[in-house]
């Protein structure tokens, strides 16, 4: 069976499946997928494109339903980052003016210096207690992140295992028609053979017919050639004498 040389493997299909699922997750496009995979694997990003839409995309339809599930996760893990990194920054704002206000107190009458620095340390408390909790939150989604990361390994395990399945099954069958080919030609060598030992057997015989009439020929040539001898009438009066 002759392979095309631009034919896909089946890793170059799980590749441009895991490369394609991985820009889904991530936010990107599927050309720049089509075009990662084309440089790794020397082919134009029209030609992963047309194989994905044609043979790939359907074998993992439900991997790019989670893998669009995780954009949207990560859509929202980012947006919180940002909304509680601006509330942070914020925060920080607001407490500038507090500190300039404590460092002024500090000419005013003792009691009042107390009181405004028993209040910047209850602010300070709160700020470092925010970013506290904003850590222990942005911890808490790193966490839900590794989770789903896990879930959707699992998932995708159970995918390329049932694919690998498959692959087996159809090489099996492949195997097994190969070998039943296998058994046809063997045996149609075989008469071949054994009609090629008979031809030889009746060329043998012809040969030594051949031979025979050919010595049968050359004898009887041999035999007119040679002069034969009659008596004379001296010959016959000689005899007649001699009895």
């Amino acid at each position: 069976m002759k392979v095309r040389q631009d034919a896909w493997s089946h890793e170059d299909d799980l590749l441009l499946a895991e490369t394609v699922l991985r820009h889904i997750r991530e936010g990107s496009t599927q050309l720049n997928a089509f075009e990662e995979v084309g440089d790794r694997l020397n082919r134009t990003s029209a030609a992963c494109g047309f194989r994905w839409n044609a043979e790939v995309r359907k074998k993992f339809q439900q991997a790019m339903e989670l893998a669009k599930k995780q954009r949207k996760e990560r859509k929202r893990a980012l947006a919180k980052q940002e909304a509680q990194q601006l509330h942070t920054e914020q925060t920080k704002k607001q407490t500038v003016p507090v500190e300039t206000n404590t460092n002024f107190n500090h000419e005013v009458p003792s009691t009042s210096s107390i009181a405004t620095y028993n209040y910047s340390n209850n602010i300070e408390n709160q700020e470092v207690t925010r970013q506290t909790d904003t850590k222990e939150k942005m911890a808490t989604g790193i966490d839900i992140e590794t989770v789903i990361s896990y879930l959707y390994s699992i998932k995708n395990t159970g995918i390329n295992s049932h694919i690998l399945r498959s692959e087996n099954e159809r090489l099996t069958r492949e195997n097994t028609l190969l070998l039943e080919e296998k058994e046809k030609l063997t045996r149609k060598l075989q008469r071949i053979q054994e009609e090629n030992s008979i031809i030889e057997e009746d060329y043998q015989a012809l040969v030594q017919i051949m031979d025979r009439a050919r010595r049968m020929v050359s004898f009887s040539d041999e035999s007119m050639s040679t002069p034969q001898f009659f008596p004379t009438n001296h010959e016959s009066d000689f005899g007649q004498i001699a009895k």
